[in-house]
């Protein structure tokens, strides 16, 4: 065991969680700024609220014993309560009709891997479910910042590969890294499905991608990832064989990754409809009680409108049009990149499923899945510092900033996470 960790401390891997891991602590502990500052005001209100004998809002009372639960409740606010639930009582075994948001039942629209995982967490780590599920989350997303800064350095050098690190680790939408939500997992999962890409091990790339797709409905894009891998090496594998050359060039194989990829989200939708005894309940979960539809991008455009012409009205809107714009100046940037048409086609797919819906559009937890377009921000990053060394120290201030700021912005409630 000693002689195998001191091999892996001579790694490329050892020296990526090494560069990463201070920027990671420091990027948990703008998150923890923003939920203090959240529990503070939550502690203010509460008290104001007694002072002057009327009833506190159920949302502002602050056990004074428990100074870290205004805290928990911050990391387990909006979808992180669904979650929760779901580790607590599963799935349910019918849901009403006309299900809505105020249903417990509501929760079967989320995805079954986090919370199998938290309860199975919860059963090693002391404390309570909550506590498990953030710690869950926490390791979870240093795994994710280590494999995707892997994954840049495999295509783009070590330099690239420490920036992304950096990147991802202080990127506004890296606060669901510390919340109860499945974005760590999936990320973990696709980013382990693109390494296995990467060095052509098909079947391995096909399983982690299944996983990914039970993780999240947006974790549908690693399907795409998978086919267009997949695509590229069997054209590897037509050419080689006009060039009568045996045994060099495409695996036919690829096609295992395409074909294992979509059983996460299948064998889900399978299972829940049997398990709640109607076929198609997430569905229906979906559209009723989250009332969700398709503008295909209208949604995100008007948002990003009515945030322009009544600016500082809507927190929701703001952080939509902020968004929006992020998303462009990303796409550019892995375009100037050129990633890989797998990876491309990937970040995309997360782009698309995030502008289709005409309820909750950008964000930047969904911009955040899309994390190849970090790898080309990277690249960009490092070109650009050779001629201007300020831009980066300016840069990763603004990003600690945003994600101080966003994490109390989705504490108070003020917007749609």
């Amino acid at each position: 065991m000693a002689e195998a960790l001191g091999g892996f401390r001579q790694t490329a891997w050892w020296r990526m969680l090494l560069h990463a891991l201070p920027a990671y602590i420091v990027s948990r502990l703008c998150v923890l700024a923003g939920a203090a500052v959240v529990a503070t005001e939550l502690k203010v209100d509460s008290n104001v609220a007694l002072e002057r004998g009327t009833l506190p809002d159920p949302h502002t009372i602050v056990d004074s014993d428990n100074a870290l639960l205004p805290i928990t409740n911050v990391l387990t606010s909006w979808d992180g309560l669904w979650y929760i639930d779901l580790i607590r009582f599963g799935y349910p075994r019918s849901v009403p009709p006309d299900v809505t948001y105020f249903h417990d039942e509501a929760r079967a629209a989320f995805f079954p891997l986090f919370p199998m995982l938290g309860r199975a967490a919860d059963r090693v780590l002391p404390a309570g479910d909550t506590f498990a599920v953030l710690i869950l989350n926490v390791v979870l997303g240093l795994i994710a910042v280590v494999l995707i800064g892997m994954l840049a350095q495999r295509l783009y050098g070590e330099r690239v590969g420490r920036t992304t690190a950096t990147l991802v680790t202080l990127f506004p939408g890296s606060f669901v890294l510390s919340f109860a939500y499945s974005e760590a997992l999936m990320i973990v999962l696709a980013a382990a499905a693109m390494h296995m890409l990467l060095d052509r091990r098909w079947m391995a790339a096909g399983v982690f991608a299944a996983l990914t797709t039970a993780t999240r409905p947006n974790g549908l894009a690693i399907v795409v990832c998978c086919a267009v891998a997949a695509i590229a090496e069997l054209r590897a594998d037509r050419d080689t064989d006009r060039a009568a050359a045996p045994g060099v060039g495409g695996d036919r194989r690829a096609i295992l990754s395409v074909l294992l990829a979509p059983l996460g989200f299948v064998a889900f939708q399978l299972w829940l409809g049997r398990h709640a005894g109607e076929t198609g309940v997430w569905f229906r979960v979906q559209r009723e009680a989250w009332d969700e539809g398709a503008s295909f991008g209208w949604t995100a455009v008007k948002n990003t409108v009515q945030a322009v012409v009544t600016p500082l009205t809507s927190p929701t809107d703001t952080i939509t049009a902020i968004t929006l714009v992020a998303t462009v100046i990303l796409v550019v940037f892995a375009w100037r990149a050129r990633l890989p048409a797998w990876m491309t086609a990937y970040s995309w797919a997360v782009l698309v499923l995030m502008l289709t819906p005409s309820t909750v559009t950008a964000r930047p937890r969904f911009l955040f899945t899309a994390f190849p377009l970090l790898i080309g921000a990277a690249v960009w990053f490092e070109r650009r510092r050779r001629d201007d060394e300020t831009i980066w120290p300016l840069t990763l201030a603004a990003s600690g900033a945003g994600l101080t700021a966003l994490t109390a912005l989705y504490g108070v409630i003020g917007a749609i996470p």
